[in-house]
């Protein structure tokens, strides 16, 4: 396959991922604002940082209120993130990759740029922000399913497979990170029930709530949810499911082609970190510095796995 080729799978996979993040990004950014409305600007403050937008969204003259940051995130031009700029992206990757994708796959994608962008094209009012969401949701789940029902597992589903999950590694350790950004101002707060809501704000974000309900119950616990997002394989968001998979497709390439693999080497080794941790260990360095140094080699695989392929040659 040409690099350029499998840039471009990739990076359409990523920019599709990157606009449902974004979508649950402002779904926690709202319903955290619903808990702390005396302080909504922290909060949306903090959801801009974790999107990487801060220097961004100040310099464009947006103040940190709802109106301003849900319009930036959805649908700024000058936010490359946000939830139309992204679909933009991945519609624009596809496109250049036309040929390797299946009709069903294609369409799909293109219905999901039509279809959302449409919706987008003018200011949203806040009652109409939940349906936006679950809008963003949908038409991204129908491209997910075209792609599983009509794709050949060969090179060309792996590298969309990589590029879905090193995305959404990113954004499971950006939302996870956004409870200790700004959320608690103070330390009595820390095991409040305002603790508590925003804790299971983030479960939300990720889509983990149910999933995390059946394992423990009603009973909410930081320490029992950082490492579900974390640690626990079976959820489709968390970290290690996310690293497994990068693991799985890279090794399937570079069993096919008789090869060794930089990258593959350097994903199992994020892999096997993860596997020998523990929550107490990851509490012990610190939840946000373990978040950054995650991230940090999250990229630094990412532009690995760009420079072994040649995806600008």
């Amino acid at each position: 396959m040409l690099g350029k080729t499998a840039g471009g799978l990739l990076w359409m996979a990523r920019y599709l991922e990157r606009s449902e993040n974004m979508a649950r990004l402002v779904e926690t950014g709202l319903r955290i604002a619903l808990t702390r409305s005396s302080s909504a600007e922290d909060e949306w403050a903090s959801i801009i940082a974790t999107a990487a937008a801060s220097d961004r969204f100040v310099a464009a003259g947006h103040r940190y209120e709802s109106g301003d940051a849900i319009d930036f995130l959805l649908r700024a031009g000058d936010n490359p993130s946000s939830v139309c700029a992204a679909l933009t992206a991945a519609r624009n990757n596809a496109r250049l990759v036309r040929t390797a994708l299946t009709r069903e796959a294609w369409e799909a994608i293109n219905v999901c740029w039509m279809t959302v962008t449409d919706a987008l094209k003018q200011s949203v009012e806040p009652t109409e922000v939940p349906s936006l969401l679950s809008l963003v949701r949908q038409q991204c789940a129908l491209v997910r399913g075209a792609m599983q029902g009509s794709l050949l597992r060969n090179e060309i589903y792996n590298f969309i497979r990589i590029g879905t999950f090193l995305e959404r590694a990113d954004n499971t350790l950006r939302i996870l990170d956004v409870k200790y950004y700004v959320l608690l101002p103070e330390i009595a707060y820390v095991g409040s029930s305002l603790d508590n809501v925003q804790w299971e704000t983030i479960l939300r974000a990720a889509s983990a709530d149910r999933s995390f309900g059946w394992l423990h119950g009603g009973e909410i616990s930081p320490a029992e949810i950082a490492s579900f997002l974390i640690f626990d394989s079976r959820m489709p968001r968390s970290l290690a499911f996310c690293y497994a998979e990068i693991t799985e497709n890279l090794g399937r390439m570079a069993r096919d082609s008789a090869s060794a693999s930089t990258s593959t080497g350097m994903a199992t080794d994020m892999l096997n970190r993860l596997r020998h941790l523990s929550i107490n260990d990851v509490f012990e360095i610190g939840l946000h510095q373990f978040i950054a140094s995650f991230i940090r080699n999250n990229a630094v695989l990412a532009t690995t796995i760009e420079r072994e392929f040649r995806f600008y040659e």
